[in-house]
């Protein structure tokens, strides 16, 4: 018999908390910020900016990470990839977790304080939408629409933070944000539903089983095809928006790559089998980087 594996620091288990050995979670929500903040700058927004929206999607992506394993702990016991996480397993308590996840938050919250008041408003509604999600998955059909709204909430603000003024008045919101910012978040939320679909498949039947709620679920035996229909939905408003918005061939070229990934993930997904459909889920982050690259080297050779 081996011996008992030694017991692991709080260091380790706080950073296993927060997911920092799967970068793919932060950078799902970092891509299409970046996009926007690239737009809304015309190019390069300094190296401000960056910094602010790059740190501050790793911390808030780390603290919705405790705030869901705190929601979903009873859940999780049940479900074989998920049964071993920090909070579920009893290694680190409810209340750890909270102050951690609080921590994070108050550190992003700092980041955007350097901003504006329009992206300090909205960081607070998103901040909202955060927490919200983990109990939507117990009312919602589809609470992957309730996390695309948060996964897509960094488009606003970075519009608001390049374009906003540092007055406080009723009017800071729509000043700062105009009308094709919400669009690029109502696009990219299909994107969202489209990945997010693809990682609940792998756990439908212990879902199933414990009655959670999911998309996966809910859309049965169409579940493929709905995936696919997102990724369409998802590229094709982007290359429009984008195309509107005076974006060019290389803009274009990086939805050309994005589109053959996602013919890629329909191999991946198409069987339906665990590890299809987590890999597919897993590499969906390169697609948001070929979207994201074709914007920066449009904008670059203008």
């Amino acid at each position: 018999m081996s011996p008992p594996a030694p017991p692991r620091s709080r260091l380790a288990l706080y950073l296993d908390l927060v997911r920092w050995d799967r970068p793919a979670g932060w950078l799902l929500l970092l891509w299409p910020t970046l996009s926007a903040l690239w737009i809304a700058a015309d190019g390069w927004p300094g190296w401000h900016l960056f910094i602010v929206f790059v740190a501050g999607t790793v911390l808030m992506r780390s603290a919705g990470c405790c705030v869901n394993d705190v929601a979903d702990r009873e859940f999780d016991r049940h479900v074989k990839r998920t049964a071993a996480r920090p909070v579920t397993s009893g290694a680190v308590s409810v209340r750890e977790a909270l102050v951690l996840g609080a921590a994070l938050a108050a550190a992003a919250f700092a980041l955007v304080l350097t901003t504006n008041p329009a992206a300090i408003l909205l960081s607070v509604v998103a901040l909202a939408v955060t927490l919200l999600y983990p109990f939507s998955k117990r009312v919602v059909s589809m609470p992957q629409a309730v996390l695309g709204v948060a996964f897509s909430f960094g488009i606003p603000m970075a519009f608001a933070a390049a374009q906003g003024s540092s007055e406080w008045r009723l009017a800071a919101i729509p000043e700062a944000v105009p009308p094709h910012a919400w669009w690029l978040l109502l696009s990219n939320l299909f994107w969202v539903l489209a990945y997010d679909t693809e990682y609940a498949m792998v756990d439908r039947d212990d879902d199933l089983r414990i009655g959670m709620k999911t998309s996966a679920i809910t859309l049965g035996r169409f579940d493929v095809p709905a995936v696919m229909v997102f990724y369409c939905i998802y590229l094709a408003s982007w290359a429009g928006l984008g195309h509107a918005l005076g974006l060019g061939g290389w803009f274009l070229a990086g939805i050309a790559a994005a589109a053959a990934q996602a013919a890629w993930h329909f191999a991946l997904i198409r069987d339906r089998t665990r590890d299809g459909c987590f890999r597919a889920f897993r590499q969906n982050h390169w697609l948001g980087f070929a979207v994201f690259a074709g914007v920066a080297v449009d904008l670059a050779l203008r």
